[in-house]
């Protein structure tokens, strides 16, 4: 795994030890900010959370385009060490919040975000969830962009958002939300 883009560009990012983590593989994450920024323009200054977070490399990726910050939210032990491991090899420590825990458990936000990440378990549903709970406390604003990686042949089905465009990519399917 790499950095795509951006401040870090090229430098390598360390996984979780264990199996029960799925990364996302470079090509997708290539694609899910080409996306991204046909539609942002920018990361310049965006408030980024990147939840079921993993290795952290979808918000490190965000911060390395210029992301002013990002809370990072991993339960499994292994994955926080490789997170924790990344941030501080590239010294993105201060621009980064990390909520060791479910992404159900977070409570109300301080703030919405401008950008939402989510890549849950495939099969799971948990993605789903995630986002109706954290839009009912507060995370999620009007002019907030989500992104949800799933298995191509999950569906990404959420009151109050409209699917933006959905793209397949190897095995995963990347789904851009809005609120409706």
């Amino acid at each position: 795994m790499r950095v795509i883009a951006g401040e870090w560009r090229d430098r390598k990012l360390v996984a979780p030890r264990n199996d029960a983590t799925r990364p996302t593989a470079d090509r997708t994450r290539e694609t899910l900010f080409s996306m991204l920024a046909s539609r942002l323009g920018s990361f310049e200054g965006l408030h980024v959370a990147d939840l079921f977070a993993g290795s952290g490399a979808l918000g490190i990726e965000a911060l390395s385009r210029g992301a002013e910050q990002c809370l990072f939210a991993e339960q499994d032990r292994d994955a926080l060490d490789a997170l924790r491991s990344n941030l501080s090899t590239l010294a993105a420590t201060p621009r980064a919040d990390i909520r060791a825990g479910s992404v159900l458990a977070l409570g109300p936000a301080k703030r919405t975000y401008d950008l939402l990440m989510f890549d849950a378990p495939y099969g799971t549903g948990a993605s789903n969830v995630a986002l109706d709970k954290l839009t009912r406390l507060g995370w999620i604003g009007p002019d907030s962009w989500v992104s949800v990686e799933t298995a191509q042949g999950e569906s990404v089905e959420v009151a109050g958002f409209e699917i933006d465009t959905e793209r397949k990519v190897g095995k995963a399917k990347l789904t851009l939300l809005r609120p409706a």
